[in-house]
């Protein structure tokens, strides 16, 4: 029997947010899903690693439910956040600690207290907030901002990144000590195409998910489609064949799916399927540098005002515009976390000020429904 793993009420949920179904028919998922199994049973810090769009979220979420701890889970999302605020966020703060703190907050270590908290996107936590995080995992208990006392927790962590934190590590972007402290328990999720026996039956989930909303019959792929699907490099992950199958039920005739109605990029009415992804860009060359050696020592020598912000502007502005204004791929681009990205966009006015997220908080597997929480950030 097959293990499918969905997100609680995602009936309700946005669509392409996230993963919001995640199962093991792959063998490569199989010994996924058992390793997975093992480390569930333990205490142990759990680092889940895999490309955006995997279900790095259901893999946290299972590891909860199968520990057996009786608290909530806490889902939070470090690159939601700017760097002023996910500190009295993570740890939490006294009245009066900051401009605005009317009042004492627990912060989210606090709230999981007895449960897991997943910290997504890790790879973005600033430095800064990186030293804090360690201490509380060594320590086992968390000091509120504006406060000396420490608090004593029961937290299980469960972190994830789509990036190398290795390379991160040798970038200097994220503490090797850190690294460690997380790393005791990987699990690598590998991207969809890395595991096609899972395609087909991720696809019949989503049909039958879609068609009983959409008051459909039963819909079913035709062997063109199924060719198409297998074929398809699915850069999106689990996210784009969601969607695609979301989209597919919506403009299909009939009960039958064929090729043409999933919308694939270079896919014909004959099942063509896309190329393979492009291959990384190249590394600058040293041409290229100094070509811009040139063009700096012509600004030297101008000796124009704010000379410094003036580049950074350019810098930014252009690569955010050569990403199409997508933030994780200009981050990625510049190797910068992306809450850093975020202050440089703010500094030079192209993005407007960040809205603040909530992390999404569960019961434990014996909890009722009227024990959810919503956390105010």
């Amino acid at each position: 029997m097959t293990t499918v793993l969905t997100l609680p009420d995602s009936a309700s949920s946005a669509l392409s947010i996230r993963a919001k179904a995640l199962l093991f028919r792959d063998p490569g998922s199989v010994q996924v899903h058992a390793q997975v199994e093992r480390v569930a049973r333990t205490d142990a810090t759990v680092l889940v690693i895999g490309e955006t769009g995997t279900g790095k979220e259901l893999i946290a979420r299972h590891v909860h439910q199968q520990s057996g701890r009786k608290g909530p889970f806490i889902a939070v999302n470090c690159g939601a956040f700017s760097e002023n605020l996910i500190d009295a966020e993570l740890f939490g703060h006294e009245a009066g600690a900051f401009t605005g703190a009317s009042q004492a907050r627990a912060g989210w270590f606090e709230a999981a207290d007895g449960g897991t908290l997943f910290l997504d996107e890790i790879g973005d936590l600033p430095l800064a907030l990186q030293v804090k995080l360690l201490r509380v995992l060594q320590e086992r208990q968390v000091v509120r901002l504006g406060s000396r006392r420490p608090i004593a927790l029961d937290v299980r962590l469960v972190a994830a990144t789509n990036i190398d934190l290795r390379r991160a590590v040798e970038a200097r972007r994220f503490r090797a000590d850190l690294y460690y402290r997380l790393n005791v328990a990987p699990i690598t999720l590998p991207p969809l195409r890395e595991r096609p026996g899972d395609i087909l039956p991720l696809a019949a989930h989503f049909i039958s998910f879609y068609g009983a909303k959409l008051h459909l019959g039963a819909a079913q792929l035709s062997e063109g489609a199924q060719a198409v699907l297998l074929a398809y490099p699915w850069p999106g992950n689990i996210r784009e064949l969601e969607n695609a199958i979301h989209f597919a039920l919506i403009v299909c005739r009939g009960d039958l799916i064929r090729a043409q109605d999933l919308q694939l990029p270079d896919i014909s009415a004959h099942g063509a399927t896309a190329p393979a992804p492009a291959p990384e860009p190249a590394a600058t060359t040293q041409a290229e540098v100094d070509r811009l050696a040139v063009a700096l020592q012509a600004l030297f020598e101008a000796r124009g005002p704010r000379l410094f912000l003036a580049v950074e502007q350019a810098l930014v502005s252009g690569a955010y515009a050569h990403c199409t204004r997508n933030q994780v791929q200009t981050a990625r681009l510049l190797g910068i976390s992306r809450n850093t990205l975020r202050t440089l966009l703010r500094r030079h006015g192209l993005l407007d000020a960040v809205p603040r997220a909530e992390p999404t908080v569960v019961p434990d597997v014996r909890g009722s429904a009227d024990r959810r929480l919503l956390l105010a950030c």
